[in-house]
């Protein structure tokens, strides 16, 4: 059959279709035997349509409908990756299938290993013919596993998608049918390489083969075609992926940039809110895409809806990087008769803006709202969590009477976390250098430590833990004893003043709390309140920024903008509150 050897000459769609491969079930079953001398016996096999590795259900052949029986929850489908990362392991072959025709536990995860060995595979550079890939594959070392692997390396180096083709298209011919995996990782290379074309046609032979595909393919399908001029093919992707599961992040964020793209600004901040009600935490590259494509254009509305974003970063304490900040500051100099202007400075001690005078929100609380969080925190955090799986009422009782017998505190120190501040050091000598610099003016300072650190040994040196219980009060909770609860009470019960010492960012603390007032409070607390390691110049000495006067985070005053930014992308949240700024007036 001269058709399989001219891949190179037209769509993959045409190419299998015309060998009958992908006509619907009903009426191609014959044919398709006939083509390829498949007897009676083996038909069966070869129209069941197994997929080793899917989630997505075959095409009956009587035609009655077939839908999962399990429900799958809405964080199976929570997209947290960015394109480099996802196409990696569709290369390694861990795309999150859970096939209701799965392999045996043990098969998959020889299968998983013998891939690994593997890796440095190369494909060839030109398309093969038949015979070609029958020679390669013979001389494998494991025949069975050889075009999961070809394929792997073919994502990897990005290879000419002729030579995928020819692959395929051989498999085809070989087999009788191509595997489900397999159909998506010739999905991924079209996607990398912005195959529109292709990318439709693999759709197609999937709608006709598969009633309902996994989110995998969806997340490709729908980054492919929203960086095409079929965009709007995507939007009719995403509603059909509704019908089935809850989209993920990385399905709305690639509607929304091909929307934005298009300047349908409106369409875009529609499926922008439609992504927060499912609580769907959007990128900062999503919300830097706004910035960039509203650049220049009018609109009331518009204006609202990105003041909005800022707000958005302002209420769950993100602050962008240098290249998200220089879109806001490009996009507000460029709204029409704005006249809006920005500049890059650092705030004054005192909260002061050099630049406009404005004086910044103080991070510190009133009254009413200290003792509201005090409360909040003692009910929701330390006695309605599972502060007390790690830690007995018995202990935590003896610390409050400890507390309670030396309070106030002016710093109250996590011990043990401060103690690897910097790992080649012993752990007592990082301790007794952070005590050392925390206990000039003399401060009352409270360490919150460990049984162990009582025992002498090469990280806890007994002479130098009886030094700085000179000049510190500690108290040794039990090895397994989780204290955050402890830090969290000591301070809050020593009073307003009192600081506190952590690398940690607290955060499975704040989600506890009932709701989001709370929540907003105990996150302006701890912005004013955690005191923060910053290494010295020569690496030698342990320092630490004060706590800061001012509220770090994006505020406004209507005809000023003062927004909170950091040099670089970081990933994770941070304890580190950033001391540079974007301040934006209007003139």
């Amino acid at each position: 059959m001269a058709l399989f050897s001219q891949t190179s000459q037209q769509g993959f769609q045409a190419l299998l279709w015309k060998c009958r491969m992908f006509w619907p079930v009903s009426g191609y079953q014959q044919l398709f035997a006939v083509s390829f001398n498949i007897s009676s016996r083996e038909k069966v096999s070869y129209f069941s349509f197994m997929t080793s590795s899917s989630t997505a259900l075959p095409v009956d052949p009587k035609g009655t409908d077939v839908f999962p029986t399990k429900k799958r929850s809405k964080t199976d489908y929570e997209e947290e990756k960015g394109w480099d990362e996802e196409t990696k392991e569709i290369s390694e072959g861990k795309l999150g299938f859970s096939s209701s025709v799965e392999a045996p536990k043990k098969r998959l995860m020889s299968q998983v290993l013998s891939r690994h060995k593997f890796t440095n595979v190369q494909p060839p550079e030109k398309p093969l013919q038949a015979e070609e890939w029958n020679r390669l594959r013979q001389s494998f070392q494991s025949p069975g596993i050889f075009e999961e692997v070809m394929f792997n390396s073919m994502v990897r180096c990005n290879s000419p998608i002729d030579v995928a083709k020819s692959l395929l298209t051989h498999v085809a011919k070989s087999n009788g049918d191509i595997a489900y995996s397999l159909l998506v990782k010739y999905l991924a290379l079209c996607v990398q390489q912005g195959q529109t074309s292709e990318i439709r046609d693999v759709y197609d032979i999937m709608k006709i083969r598969f009633k309902i595909l996994e989110s995998g393919a969806y997340n490709l399908l729908i980054r492919g075609l929203s960086n095409s001029d079929q965009w709007r093919m995507a939007l009719t992707l995403l509603e059909e992926v509704k019908k089935i599961m809850i989209p993920s992040r990385t399905n709305y964020e690639s509607c929304i940039k091909a929307a934005s793209r298009h300047e349908e600004m409106n369409l875009a901040f529609e499926l922008y809110h439609e992504m927060l009600d499912k609580d769907l935490v959007p990128t900062l590259d999503v919300l830097q895409a706004f910035f960039d494509f509203s650049r220049g254009m009018k609109g009331a509305e518009l204006q609202k809806e990105l003041f909005g974003i800022l707000l958005y970063l302002r209420e769950n304490q993100i602050y962008p990087h240098k290249t998200f900040m220089r879109s806001i500051k490009l996009w507000f100099e460029s709204i029409p008769g704005g006249n809006w202007r920005g500049h890059l400075t650092n705030i004054k001690d005192s909260g002061q803006c050099p630049v406009c005078n404005h004086q910044l929100e103080d991070s510190d609380l009133t009254e009413e709202e200290y003792g509201n969080l005090r409360e909040r925190i003692i009910r929701d955090v330390i006695h309605g969590t599972d502060t007390f799986r790690k830690t007995s009422p018995q202990e935590f009782e003896a610390f409050q009477t400890f507390v309670e017998n030396r309070f106030p505190y002016d710093i109250v120190i996590d011990g043990l976390n401060v103690s690897h501040i910097k790992p080649r050091k012993m752990q007592c000598e990082n301790l007794f250098d952070a005590v050392n610099c925390l206990a000039k003016e003399n401060a009352r300072l409270l360490v919150l430590g460990r049984k162990h650190m009582l025992i002498n040994s090469s990280n806890w040196r007994r002479e130098i833990m009886k030094e700085m219980q000179n000049k510190a009060d500690f108290f040794f909770a039990e090895n397994i004893s989780e204290d955050d609860a402890f830090l969290l009470y000591a301070t809050l019960r020593s009073g307003k003043h009192c600081k506190f010492v952590t690398r940690d960012f607290l955060r499975d603390h704040k989600a506890c709390l009932s709701d989001s007032l709370t929540r907003h409070l105990f996150r302006k607390w701890q912005r004013g309140h955690q005191i923060v390691f910053s290494p010295s110049v020569e690496g030698k000495h342990i320092n630490f920024l004060p706590a800061l006067r001012y509220d770090c985070v994006v505020q406004t005053t209507g005809d000023t903008w003062h927004i909170p930014y950091k040099d670089t992308f970081e990933e994770k949240y941070s304890y580190r509150v950033p001391r540079k700024w974007l301040c934006i007036q209007q003139i």
